[in-house]
C-alpha cells in the first residue's frame, strides 16, 4: 500500500486552452446529463463541460458539493455601475463526479478565498447582498451587487441607497495611511 497516491495526470485530449500562467490545481470526469467531460480547477477559474472558456473564481455565486455532485451557479453581470457591478444568478450546473479527488476542496477553498467581503443589506422595497470580490490580476477589489428577487432594480431610491451602501463598504475596506 503507497502512503502517497497521486491522481493520474490530465490527459492531453481533455486539457482545456489554459493561459500562459494558468496551472492545473485538480480534475475529475463528469457527467451532466447532456454527456460527458472533465471538470477542470485551475488557478485561474473553473473550466466545465461543453463551456470552452473558464468561469473565474471571482464569477462564481455559489458551489456547492453534495458527496456525489458538484452543483455551480455562475453569476452574469448585467449591468455596471459607477464602482460596481449587478449580477445574477445563472442556472445552476450540475456535474455527477464519481472520482472526485480533490476537485471539490480546491472549488471550495478558491470561490471562498476570492470573497473579501459580503454583507446583505435591506433596500427600499427588497434586499440584496453587496460582495467585494478579489480577480486575479487586478489590484484592489471587484464591487459586486446581487439584488434579491422581486427587488425593483430600476428603482431610483433602491440604486441611490445601493450606491451609497458600495461606498461605505469600499471606504470600510480601503486601507487608511497609504
Amino acid at each position: 500500500m503507497k502512503l502517497f497516491r497521486r491522481r493520474p495526470k490530465l490527459p492531453l485530449a481533455d486539457r482545456p486552452p489554459l493561459e500562459r500562467d494558468e496551472r492545473v490545481l485538480a480534475w475529475a470526469s463528469a457527467g451532466n446529463g447532456e454527456g460527458d467531460g472533465v471538470v477542470v480547477a485551475t488557478n485561474l477559474g473553473l473550466w466545465l463541460p461543453g463551456r470552452g472558456h473558464r468561469i473565474g473564481w471571482h464569477d462564481i455565486v455559489k458551489a456547492v458539493w453534495s458527496g456525489r455532485e458538484l452543483i455551480v451557479t455562475p453569476g452574469e453581470r448585467i449591468a455596471e455601475r459607477d464602482g460596481y457591478l449587478v449580477v445574477a444568478d445563472c442556472p445552476a450546473e450540475r456535474y455527477l463526479l464519481l472520482d472526485p479527488g480533490d476537485l471539490p476542496h480546491q472549488v471550495r477553498t478558491r470561490v471562498t478565498k476570492s470573497v473579501a467581503y459580503t454583507q446583505h443589506h435591506a433596500l427600499p422595497d427588497g434586499a440584496g447582498r453587496i460582495v467585494g470580490r478579489r480577480v486575479p490580476g487586478v489590484d484592489g477589489l471587484t464591487w459586486m451587487v446581487r439584488f434579491d428577487p422581486g427587488t425593483p432594480v430600476d428603482n431610483p431610491d433602491v440604486l441611490a441607497e445601493t450606491d451609497r451602501l458600495v461606498a461605505a463598504a469600499r471606504a470600510a475596506t480601503t486601507p487608511q495611511n497609504l
